[in-house]
């Protein structure tokens, strides 16, 4: 996927108040795990058990998206025990595990959930989002951690201060509730 020319940015920029508009549709948030959800960082034992690290104040984000109507969804390549033990800590009502193309995905998922673009905000953090991510920008809104890949915080409408793995989801959910509440 090109870049494009240096300087140029992959996503429209949006005045405020088209960002509160958007902001107040909002009613599902999807987000990328490996480097959103977690540091990209992957542990092994010497058994060779894969081990991976969430951010409590990221599940804490989701509860409080979730208490103003905004449910969260995890959209991801990987299809593991773990992320599928975290979703359902979570409580999260909708877990799209194995997806390799997430634009292939967006239409499932909007029948399943029966939202439209203009209610999903996504979070991604590296080339793999690209492309959903441009999609969802055209009516929805898009973040990502500050540790994101260059190329995915110029597809993003917003870029979260904490890093992948350390609060990034929960900065971006309060960016969301916080433009929602403004007049």
């Amino acid at each position: 996927m090109a870049d494009g020319p240096p300087g140029k940015t992959r996503v429209k920029k949006l005045t405020e108040a088209e960002i509160r508009r958007r902001a107040k549709q909002i009613k599902l948030v999807l987000t990328d795990v490996d480097g959103v959800l977690t540091d990209t960082g992957v542990y092994y034992s010497s058994r060779g058990e894969e081990l991976k690290r969430f951010s409590i104040r990221d599940g804490m984000g989701m509860d409080l998206l979730r208490e103003q109507g905004i449910d969260t969804a995890m959209l991801t390549r990987e299809n593991s025990s773990r992320v599928t033990a975290r979703s359902k800590k979570l409580g999260l009502p909708y877990y799209f595990p194995g997806t390799y193309n997430k634009l292939e995905k967006l239409p499932a998922i909007m029948r399943e959930t029966g939202l439209e673009l203009h209610e999903l905000a996504y979070i991604g953090d590296d080339v793999n989002d690209l492309e959903i991510m441009d999609k969802i920008a055209t009516a929805g809104l898009t973040g990502c951690p500050g540790d994101a890949m260059p190329i995915a915080r110029k597809a993003a409408h917003y870029v979260a201060k904490a890093p992948g793995g350390n609060g990034a989801f929960r900065d971006f959910a309060e960016w969301i509730m916080l433009q929602r509440s403004r007049k």
